[in-house]
């Protein structure tokens, strides 16, 4: 492995956050479909947006330190990855009785990776899980969050087994803890039932949407959990450029909903959309229709613009000047003329990368543990002949990708 894999996006890592796809969640109830760790941590940074934006427009711009909720819910992804298998009573009451020894613990675990994050991310982390007066308010919000997304999986097994002996008290314990942050203006909106209620619903179908949904993977991953990956890895290549915050925040946003478009129209895959010329624009141009129909309607204007900003054109890099959105722009561009959170930049083309690196990730995972069709052994050929290689300034995209190829059967010759 180069010495270029010490970079801040490296397999290592990845691969760690990946693993929370294999994570099962409710595993002691019966199951109507698969709950995994990483489709409820995707669910829930959706949530928080949502409840963010919400605090926002009741209470001022400012109110959210918009990277210190990113980084808190990254944090708070990897913290869970390290104490999986504990049960949520067992697991509050250890934080409740020996919370600072353990997020030592967890601290030290996670240290030979987070150290090689720059931009003073293990610093933060430390802070994050250490100090309560840190990130207060982005701690709360998350917390909200949490509750709310356990509470949608949770809705789904009442229905279909109310009868199971201690299922009335774990209901009435979330209940109780969404009663305890009823002084979130979010909060309140989503238990009303009605719009913002009705967009995160149509947010949370991604988790019923598996990826590469024609061919049989493990572990067979959701557009919703895709989408978080996608986001953090795009974080995670942004920490080693000069990006300034807003631009950090934005990669982030930007990734996280860069398919929420499929919720309306279903996964379309590459090789289809490039099948016939035109079609891919013919596919965009009804996706953008799909969301004037179907998203506006349920979110507030200034809400819809920026997801229009996100998911217009998802794959360029763009800034704002004036009231006018630049598409096009290079990366140099971004870094240097509009690196500035008055100009809103973000950099489609690292969200593209961290797609595509996401896409030969699921299908080299799923390789190595033994299932190997036809159309993964394609699409990871066809992803390693155009990434191969590939550079987004001092990002080495090229190189994850070629970590990543060492994992397949026969280590890596395939392709």
């Amino acid at each position: 492995m180069s010495q270029e894999s010490s970079q801040s996006l490296n397999r290592e890592l990845v691969e760690l956050i990946f693993g929370s796809a294999s994570i099962r969640r409710w595993n002691d109830q019966i199951n109507p479909m698969e709950f995994t760790e990483l489709d409820k941590q995707a669910h829930k940074v959706i949530i928080a947006w949502a409840l963010a934006r919400c605090e926002e427009d009741q209470r001022g711009p400012g109110q959210v330190q918009w990277r210190m909720l990113v980084e808190g819910a990254l944090f708070e992804l990897l913290q869970r990855i390290i104490l999986t298998d504990i049960k949520p009573p067992v697991f509050h009451r250890m934080m409740a009785e020996n919370g600072p020894q353990l997020n030592q613990w967890v601290l030290q675990e996670l240290r030979p990776l987070t150290s090689r994050v720059r931009g003073g991310f293990r610093e933060r982390m430390e802070a994050y899980l250490l100090e309560p007066r840190y990130a207060v308010r982005e701690k709360r919000i998350l917390k909200a969050a949490h509750y709310l997304a356990t509470q949608w999986e949770f809705n789904i097994l009442y229905q279909l087994c109310p009868f199971i002996r201690g299922i009335e008290r774990i209901k009435g314990e979330i209940e109780d803890q969404l009663e305890d942050h009823i002084d979130l203006i979010g909060v309140q909106k989503i238990a009303l039932k009605r719009k913002t209620y009705e967009f995160l619903e149509l947010c949370a179908q991604l988790r019923f949407q598996k990826r590469w949904s024609q061919t049989p993977r493990i572990p067979a991953t959701s557009v919703l959990g895709h989408m978080l990956m996608v986001a953090i890895m795009t974080y995670l290549a942004l920490c080693d450029t000069q990006a300034c915050d807003q631009r950090i925040v934005n990669g982030f946003q930007g990734a996280l909903f860069h398919d929420l478009p499929e919720a309306l129209t279903r996964d379309i895959t590459s090789p289809v959309k490039n099948a016939v010329e035109g079609l891919a624009d013919t596919i965009k141009k009804f996706e953008n229709l799909q969301m004037e129909e179907k998203v506006q309607p349920l979110v507030p204007p200034h809400w819809y613009r920026d997801l229009s900003y996100f998911t217009a054109d998802e794959f360029e890099n763009r800034a704002v000047v004036e009231g006018r959105i630049l598409t096009g722009l290079s990366f140099s561009e971004l870094e240097g003329q509009y690196n500035d959170a008055r100009f809103q930049p973000l950099d489609g083309e690292i969200v593209c990368c961290a797609d595509k690196l996401a896409a030969f990730i699921e299908a080299v995972e799923s390789m190595g543990n033994g299932v190997v069709p036809r159309h993964l052994q394609e699409g990871v050929t066809r992803l390693w002949a155009e990434y191969q290689g590939c550079r987004v300034g001092p990002v080495n995209f090229g190189q994850v990708f070629a970590d990543f190829k060492e994992l397949l059967p026969g280590g890596g010759s395939h392709g």
